[in-house]
């Protein structure tokens, strides 16, 4: 068996001194050094060979393995396999060549300032990455612990909160935890306007006013939540679609002809680090998707212009697939093909062709048809009746 050659090790603001006896000798005999400014300056051992993170950091991975057969220290803040670069480094070096040293994490420290529970706050990082993604978790009475990505990310965060009717949700800034220089900022998301250190961890207890948009993580968020065309999958029968395809952790959804989104985003954020990709061939249906992946916290939607099956051609693939639009037997066949096993596959269709086409795809592949029908209660006069939406058949089946 390869014994350990590098060692992932996690640091805080105190340095050489919060480390245990035996991780701080890995640190102190080490020949090679790697990590950002701070962390170096935090180190202090003179005679060692240093080396910066990269950007990208991608390279750094073929760095690191060429320096096989040295003692060589990868320093990471806080918890090194928590929202951290020990993570990626875990993904790519085998796990019998590595040896993680953990410390108090960013989130730990912050809960115990805050005097939270960490098994009832939600855990969140926009280090290096669009900060929209916090808007999926902002809800009444929720507890988030975040990862800023410097001075400016408490602001913007104020400014989701505010304009989602949020404004009076509790805000705190603790920058520079552990060490001599610890601060704190406090105050409500309406009027936030501290000037804070770059590196910073923002605490917020959300608190909902009478206007709060209310957008929970299950499937079926109101239509008037989405920019769209009057052309997309409306809230009840979208609620369904979403249950068929079963979003789960990281897994990939296709979105075939995904209009203003409403789908591909509902599935991104009904499970954590879940991915979609919607193909869409009309430029303004795609400018509406990302406007509303935007506004709704799922800036990671990735969009696609094309038709299918053409536009499927190399793209990775998926472990659930959506076809709202432009339904044809070979984009059916090509997907089945693709699709992993265990894979969803979930087709919708209102026009009597395409229900033909669906009734055709069951007879021939199996799975599940069924008929969803949604009546919406409107004014009739000075009374009301049931306005029926159009109905819509629907054919899902999982690979075998």
């Amino acid at each position: 068996m390869t014994s350990p050659w590098l060692h992932v090790v996690g640091i805080g603001e105190d340095g050489l001194d919060g480390l245990n006896p035996l991780t701080r000798s890995v640190v102190e005999s080490a020949e090679v050094i790697i990590g950002g400014d701070r962390h170096h300056v935090f180190s202090g051992i003179p005679g060692v060979e240093r080396i910066a993170w990269p950007s990208p950091f991608d390279p750094l991975i073929e760095r690191i393995r060429s320096l096989q057969g040295r003692r060589v220290v990868v320093l990471v803040t806080g918890d090194p396999l928590w929202y951290s670069a020990g993570a990626r480094i875990g993904r790519a070096i085998d796990s019998s060549e590595v040896t993680f040293h953990p410390h108090l994490s960013a989130f730990q420290l912050a809960a115990v300032r805050m005097g939270w529970s960490m098994a009832d706050v939600e855990t969140l990082t926009v280090h290096g990455r669009p900060v929209e993604q916090m808007i999926a978790f902002i809800q009444p009475g929720q507890r988030l612990l975040i990862l800023t990505t410097g001075s400016e990310t408490p602001s913007k965060i104020a400014a989701f909160l505010a304009e989602r009717g949020f404004g009076r949700s509790r805000m705190t800034v603790l920058a520079e935890m552990g060490g001599q220089r610890e601060q704190r900022f406090e105050g409500l998301a309406s009027d936030w306007d501290h000037v804070v250190p770059d590196f910073n961890t923002l605490a917020v207890e959300c608190v909902a006013e009478s206007d709060a948009a209310l957008l929970p993580r299950v499937p079926g968020l109101s239509d008037d939540m989405f920019s769209n065309d009057g052309t997309m999958t409306k809230s009840e029968v979208r609620a369904v679609t979403l249950a068929r395809l079963m979003p789960m952790r990281g897994a990939l959804l296709w979105d075939i002809g995904c209009g203003c989104g409403s789908v591909a985003i509902e599935w991104m954020r009904a499970a954590r680090h879940s991915r979609a990709i919607g193909i869409e061939p009309r430029a303004d249906r795609r400018l509406l998707a990302a406007r509303n992946a935007l506004a709704l916290g799922t800036p990671g939607l990735q969009l696609v212009d094309g038709t299918a099956p053409a536009a499927l051609d190399g793209l990775e693939k998926p472990d659930a697939i959506f076809i709202g639009g432009g339904l044809t037997p070979e984009i059916v066949s090509s997907c089945l093909e693709t699709l992993r096993p265990l894979g969803r596959l979930v087709c919708n269709a209102v026009t009597l062709e395409t229900e033909a086409r669906l009734n055709r795809i069951h007879r021939e592949c199996g799975g599940e048809l069924a008929r969803i029908q949604v009546s919406r209660a409107r004014p009739v006069g000075s009374r009301h009746g049931w306005n029926p939406h159009m109905a819509v058949t629907q054919w899902s089946m999982i690979k075998r």
